[in-house]
């Protein structure tokens, strides 16, 4: 398997390369020559495969012979090894929960598998790895533990100041020595253009190797389809289901979309957004047309140019036609997410988070307007990482897990910085390749 740029300017790579290489040279993200089609036999008999049986068949053919089969086996055994349950909350309403990972957020998978990759490829290389990242919230988290400790890979993550919850801030910056985390004045659309300014300057890129942990690169996109098969594995119905996903950067449901051309059975895919709402827009009107973005609770979403809608057109030939008739997006408010979180808390013991539950009106609004249906949503982070917004919705106290509570009582090591290509460049260049 190869991956061509979607800019459309650079050499097809394997899968080795488009990993360590994060983004391609014309600054286009990587994308896959063909997406494949899996076995029939395969699909009628996903209620009884395993996990790690399913995930190791949905990515070998994107992998290739990149990295040996047994390898492979071993680093999908380790990503997938908590559990994916998907929960009935009403009759025709079933939640996905992708928050039982070591980081309580759908990121985990991502973030585990790329780095185990790039852990194999990484060894024996003279020169370190410097893995740069943005983050609206829980991307950096995942990436800071599923870094921490691997040899020979540096990894630095930007975050937009006091934008991120609580926890999410604990598990930004209380990982290992290798792990770097900057705070930056201002938003996430700051740090992401951080980060691509960084991955488009030639003569850094001399000087140190840079990759990227964001859904950009395809070792943390590619493993999201798992959560979709996992769904259907759990599925009680015959009629294929509407998945509707909180949607800020795109790559999530952006790999629910490649899963669905690779034969799994779907409906409708739904994009759930919050007030950033370029892509619901964009299709109302035809015009692609970025805003600043907008902090909401729900801030893991607040992404205004999210950079894997690409892929998404890509995979629909660059047809509107053909991306409406698989894909829909709405616009969810804060004061509607509020809402949403205490009267299903009210109506049905479900607690959700604030990305969630932008998913469930979502979804709901779109079952009410099709009746019928059934869907999932997916819940992609645990309530306890936005204690202000659940508590103040529910009136009930949140009670921290373990693992948190102990990142709590830990130091925080991070480094404030202006929204500056200059004043990241010199942290990259003195402290990004040791």
């Amino acid at each position: 398997m190869f991956f061509f740029s979607t800019n459309k300017r650079s050499p097809e790579v394997d899968f080795k390369t488009a990993t360590i290489l994060g983004q391609a040279p014309d600054r286009g993200l990587y994308f896959p020559e063909r997406i494949p089609v899996l076995p029939t036999e395969f699909l009628t008999k996903l209620k009884s495969l395993s996990k790690e049986e399913i995930a190791f068949q949905v990515i070998h053919p994107y992998v290739g012979n990149t990295i040996p089969e047994v390898e492979l086996r071993r680093i999908v055994d380790a990503t997938v090894n908590f559990d994916f349950p998907l929960v009935r909350v009403t009759e025709n309403c079933y939640a996905l929960e992708l928050f039982h990972g070591p980081t309580l957020a759908f990121k985990d998978v991502g973030a585990r598998f790329m780095s185990r990759c790039l852990g194999f490829f990484s060894k024996g290389r003279e020169r370190g790895v410097t893995v740069l990242v943005a983050t609206s919230g829980d991307t950096g988290g995942a990436v800071a533990n599923g870094f921490d400790s691997v040899p020979g890979v540096r990894v630095v993550i930007l975050y937009p100041k006091g934008k991120v919850s609580p926890v999410q801030e604990w598990q930004l910056t209380t990982g290992g020595e290798n792990i770097s985390a900057l705070e930056v004045n201002g938003d996430f659309d700051d740090c992401q253009r951080l980060v691509k300014q960084a991955f488009s300057d030639e003569l850094l890129r001399e000087q140190i190797f840079l990759t990227s942990a964001n859904s950009i690169n395809v070792a943390r996109w590619l493993p999201q389809q798992f959560y979709y098969f996992f769904a259907l594995q759990q599925w009680p119905h015959d009629e294929a289901p509407v998945f509707c996903v909180p949607s800020g950067n795109f790559g999530n449901i952006g790999a629910g979309l490649l899963a669905h051309r690779s034969g799994l059975p779907v409906s409708h895919f739904l994009a759930a957004c919050n007030a950033n709402d370029t892509v619901p827009r964009y299709f109302q009107t035809g015009g692609y047309q970025p805003h600043a973005s907008i902090a909401t609770i729900s801030n893991a979403m607040d992404v205004s140019d999210p950079s894997n809608f690409v892929r998404i057109q890509e995979m629909m030939g660059h047809d509107d036609k053909m991306l409406k008739e698989n894909l829909s997006a709405v616009s969810i408010t804060d004061d509607e997410t509020r809402d949403t979180i205490r009267k299903v808390y009210i109506d049905t013991g479900y607690l959700l988070d604030p990305h969630g539950a932008v998913g469930w009106m979502a979804l709901n609004q779109w079952l009410s307007d099709h009746p019928g249906q059934r869907g999932i949503f997916l819940e992609t982070a645990h309530p306890v990482k936005f204690p202000e917004a659940v508590e103040s919705a529910t009136g009930k106290a949140l009670e921290l897990p373990y693992s948190i509570a102990d990142l709590a009582n830990q130091p925080k090591r991070k480094r404030n910085m202006d929204a500056s290509y200059d004043a990241l460049k010199e942290i990259l260049l003195n402290e990004g390749d040791r």
